[in-house]
């Protein structure tokens, strides 16, 4: 059977070419990933009308969630981290409840992983790195503080045409740029930079934690799953287990 030791469901935003292939390569033997694209209008991966779409995405979400509800997951992720600045954290909560309710297993969010993954390393002060426009940074920065993070420092990747052609060298440089002296930790926000390859190497380098939505999320759902496997090659929060 696929799946023997867990099963996971990701919501995808539609252009996004990240989020599954990173998934397969952070997932361990005899956990499956299956995935449902969520509907959204506009040049997916682009500054312009990423809030329109966020908003698209939301407004369809339940439509897709019940089509991947199909497969029997054991949880289910919205892979999206924008999607939660949008929301803010009341209506994100309540849609985290309300999925949960109607689906009879748990439904979390790439961003609301993150907070759990930050807490469980014990960090307070943040370093934060985005591929997006000023507006949607502010907005993220905005989200951890409101769920108790000191925000040390952030950087936004320069030169962003299109999030989904960025790779995973440039998501070190955010790293790097992103990263201050007070921060105890970097995050990288968004699961369509790729930033699996770059995390292990960005910790040697800064000596502190590294995570990204695309760690975190996966780490979330292996929990919420109950597979405590480690998984090497992509940051200690996965290397050391659950």
């Amino acid at each position: 059977m696929m799946g023997w030791r867990g099963r996971i469901g990701f919501l995808v935003p539609p252009g996004n070419p990240t989020l599954e292939p990173e998934m397969m390569q952070l997932a361990p033997h005899g956990v499956s990933v299956h995935f449902t694209r969520m509907v959204a209008h506009g040049t997916t991966g682009a500054h312009a009308g990423q809030e329109e779409r966020n908003r698209t995405q939301i407004a369809h979400l339940d439509e897709g969630a019940d089509l991947l509800a199909l497969v029997c997951p054991g949880v289910m992720v919205m892979g999206h981290t924008a999607m939660s600045y949008t929301l803010g954290q009341e209506a994100e909560a309540e849609l985290v409840e309300r999925m949960t309710r109607r689906h009879g297993f748990p439904f979390i969010t790439a961003f609301g992983s993150v907070v759990t993954a930050l807490r469980h390393l014990g960090i307070e002060r943040v370093a934060y790195g985005t591929p997006y426009d000023e507006a949607m940074t502010v907005r993220g920065r905005a989200h951890l503080e409101s769920h108790g993070f000191a925000v040390a420092s952030h950087a936004r990747l320069p030169g962003v045409v299109n999030i989904y052609d960025e790779t995973p060298e440039r998501a070190y440089a955010l790293g790097r740029m992103a990263d201050a002296p007070e921060a105890q930790a970097v995050f990288l926000s968004g699961v369509g930079m790729p930033t699996v390859d770059a995390i292990e190497t960005l910790e040697r380098d800064l000596g502190k934690p590294v995570l990204s939505s695309a760690t975190a999320m996966m780490w979330n759902a292996l929990r919420c799953i109950g597979v405590r496997e480690p998984v090497a090659g992509a940051g200690r929060l996965l290397q050391q287990g659950l």
